[in-house]
């Protein structure tokens, strides 16, 4: 090579190349990893040098080399590229390797309108210097290549037009934190700020990607889950079309409930004219949830609810088809069909479900949600009355045509609306659970808005975290996380801004939380358990009591500080019920594991006090927040010992935590021969958990004859799911081969929204 050759610095200089200087920072990144080889990855990189080369070329080449060299036979690549990425990234955002003085970070970034000024007003520099002191920047070495892209993608404070970055992670953890408890007192703020930090930054907690993306910036709406309701009303539906566009471009994960809108051909008017039916209002709320992306960090996507005996449900079924024509698909929607017991057993006994338009059957909607009992009488009323128009279709038909465009679809998803009422922290007489979320985990109540500015409306906001479950050595840690983690949320709740008056009294009444877990799969290789055999159920039962029981316990130590919810009076738990009331009692066979910890004198504690909370904990599918943590996703089991996650950041690689001690430990998704057992497992985690849970069901075609997987083993683990209190089913994912080793990371409640 030429000596004579230069380098265009980042500042624009220009000096001889040195190709030392590469050496060293490679080197250095080395240091302390296993099985890595410095000059592997110089000769990887095949720089091919040139006069005026920029320097940043020249590293991002390098990275490149090294993420490229990633294996099960050389997982700590994962780390070395990672802190070649970290050096880059700090040179971007700092000019230098060292970043600047947290004061003065702040101050040059509230000028330029990056961050909130509430920083400077609510704190001081001796206040910062006070932070500085356990703000510790060598902990974005121990990130992986996975979660520096992540963080570079979707989470540091960016330009995202010119792509200019101005923070690195630990600026990032600590504002947070600084954000969340800036209206705490004086005395006691810093020591909340301190154990914050440390839990988020050290990968205790999780948090989503509206609160890493958007906590400390000017953008001032957190909440991961927006859950809006329609009633059957032009108004009304356009007031829920304008909802949908204002929390889409605020980052929110969208559920929309459309259920009561009639059917095809109904009246209206007094019979002036035919309704057009459900198609064309799905077709203007697609539209409404495409209008926006979400500040560069996901696209806007959404989920809409309706009951699988709505009068339209064959047409309803087939919308992401990819047979039939534009006119009758609305294929940029997923969709929440809504069963109850009354549908099962039509199914169980080779019955007939009939079919009706909701507003032919007075009465029969809410019940549905409401009170089953009244439900069946008023279903079979209206069922042997001829003067209602109705359809009657076999079960078996009505089942399986649901379980094909699951099937192929993998989005056409599942709610059990009655073990969502009668299993929940709501009581339904008064705050009826009538939908969930784009990632099938939050149930909260919602009521249609007249118009937008409807204060008597109600749409359902839900502000995620999630607790790390590899990262804790005792389920006793869980005390002080929950606590944590339940003061933070709570305080974003009134930090943050609601564009609409129909969530801001929902959300500040009932103040709903989900807080949930990410890397099961690791907790469970860690103790040398399985999916599969059972082997994990009596430790899955110990742990998620732990994390229902001191969750609560943290929210009714500060509803007696702080005060109930306004809205406590409508839930079970101030009449003392807790979910250890209120579980299907088939979890009993599956384990026998008892309680643990004091639940009378917590219930006599709430029943006193209260809740500063109405729920607390949700599972959701943290797809994107767990590669930060390098953690698991959720409770999922890994798809292979190596993740390819395909995103809009490129192809990551992302190794299980301990591969090289535990690889034998892991149960791989395509090892696992059915889906009982992790069925199994949800529905001992839906004991305790106050929502829901993002469930999956997975098949492997070449498990079954014909290379075909029957609808009948679908419906089965359907109905499995079902007798077991199983309340919402997300995906279905079929293994198809091609996509084995590598996962497509979808836009749907992503990283953010619910993949927290």
């Amino acid at each position: 090579m030429n000596n004579n050759l230069s380098v265009t610095k980042r500042n624009g200089e220009k000096e001889t190349i040195d190709l030392e200087k590469i050496h060293r920072v490679i080197a250095w990144a080395a240091a302390g990893l296993e099985d890595v080889s410095v000059s592997q990855v110089e000769l990887k990189s095949h720089i091919q040098f040139y006069d005026g080369i920029k320097t940043e070329d020249i590293h991002e080449t390098i990275i490149k080399a090294a993420a490229d060299l990633i294996s099960e036979d050389t997982p700590d690549y994962q780390y070395l590229s990672a802190r070649l990425a970290v050096f880059h990234l700090r040179k971007k955002a700092y000019g230098q390797f060292e970043p600047p003085k947290l004061y003065d970070h702040v101050v040059k970034l509230v000028e330029a309108g990056k961050y909130d000024q509430h920083l400077l007003t609510d704190y001081d520099e001796s206040d910062f210097e006070h932070m500085s002191l356990f703000l510790d920047h060598t902990r974005d070495l121990d990130f992986s290549y996975a979660a520096i892209k992540q963080l570079e993608g979707k989470y540091l404070v960016q330009n995202r037009v010119n792509g200019e970055i101005y923070e690195s992670a630990q600026f990032l953890y600590i504002l947070v934190a600084a954000c969340l408890f800036a209206k705490y007192p004086k005395e006691t703020r810093l020591k909340y700020v301190e154990g914050f930090y440390n839990a988020i930054s050290t990968f205790k907690l999780s948090l989503p990607t509206p609160i890493m993306a958007g906590v400390r910036t000017p953008t001032r709406q957190f909440s991961s889950c927006v859950l809006i309701e329609c009633d059957d009303s032009l108004d009304s539906i356009n007031a829920a079309s304008s909802a949908i566009v204002k929390y889409v471009s605020q980052r929110a994960g969208i559920g929309v409930n459309a259920g009561r809108i009639r059917a095809l051909g109904s009246a209206i008017r007094n019979g002036e004219a035919f309704h057009t039916g459900c198609i064309p209002f799905y077709k203007h709320f697609q539209t409404a949830v495409k209008s926006c992306s979400q500040g560069g960090v996901r696209g806007g996507a959404a989920t809409l609810f309706y009951p699988l005996w709505h009068l339209e449900v064959e047409s309803l079924l087939v919308l992401k088809n990819n047979r039939g024509v534009e006119e009758n698909r609305v294929r940029h929607l997923d969709y929440g069909v809504q069963f109850n017991k009354v549908m099962y057993q039509r199914l169980i006994k080779g019955g007939y479900i009939t079919l009706f338009s909701p507003s032919d059957v007075p009465g029969l909607y809410d019940a549905f949600f409401e009170d089953q009992d009244k439900f069946e009488a008023l279903y079979v009323q209206y069922e042997n009355d001829e003067s209602i128009r109705k359809k009657r279709i076999k079960a078996i038909e009505l089942f399986t045509l649901f379980a094909q465009e699951r099937a192929s679809t993998g989005r056409i998803y599942l709610q059990n609306v009655d073990h969502c009422n009668t299993h929940s922290p709501f009581d339904p007489a008064v705050a009826p659970i009538r939908q969930s979320n784009l990632c099938l985990e939050i149930a909260l109540p919602t009521k249609p808005m007249k118009d937008v500015n409807d204060e008597n409306g109600e749409i359902a906001l839900c502000t995620l975290s999630a607790f790390n479950l590899g990262a804790i050595d005792s389920l006793d840690e869980l005390e002080g996380l929950a606590d944590l983690a339940v003061r933070a949320l709570d305080s974003l709740l009134d930090y943050q801004d609601y564009p609409i008056p129909a969530a801001k009294n929902a959300s500040l009444a009932r103040r709903t939380l989900g807080i949930g877990v990410i890397n099961y799969a690791y907790y469970l290789a860690k103790n040398g358990l399985y999916y599969s055999n059972g082997s994990a159920n009596n430790l899955t039962h110990k742990t998620f009591e732990a994390i229902q029981f001191y969750l609560l316990k943290a929210s009714n130590l500060l509803a007696k500080e702080q005060g109930a919810c306004p809205k406590f009076n409508e839930t079970r738990l101030s009449q003392g019920i807790l979910p250890i009331d209120t579980y299907k009692r088939t979890v009993d066979n599956i384990t026998g594991e008892p309680l643990h910890l004091d639940w009378e004198s917590l219930r006599t504690s709430i029943k006193e006090f209260g809740v500063r909370n109405s729920t607390v904990s949700a599972l959701m599918p943290s797809e994107t927040s767990s590669q930060i943590s390098n953690a698991t996703n959720g409770i999922e089991p890994p798809r292979g010992l190596i993740s390819i996650k395909a995103s809009k950041d490129g192809i990551l690689k992302q190794v299980v935590p301990e591969y090289k001690k535990l690889k034998q430990n892991y149960e791989l998704l395509w090892n696992i021969p059915n889906n009982e057992g992790y069925l199994e497992l949800v529905s001992i985690m839906q004991k305790f958990i106050d929502q829901t849970i993002s469930a999956n069901t997975n098949y492997d075609p070449s498990k079954f004859d014909g290379g075909k997987v029957p609808i009948k083993q679908v419906l089965k683990d359907i109905l499995t799911a079902y007798k077991l209190g199983v309340k919402t089913m997300y995906y279905h994912n079929t293994r198809d081969g091609a996509s084995d080793d590598v996962e497509v990371e979808s836009d749907d409640c992503a990283g953010g929204a619910c993949k927290i």
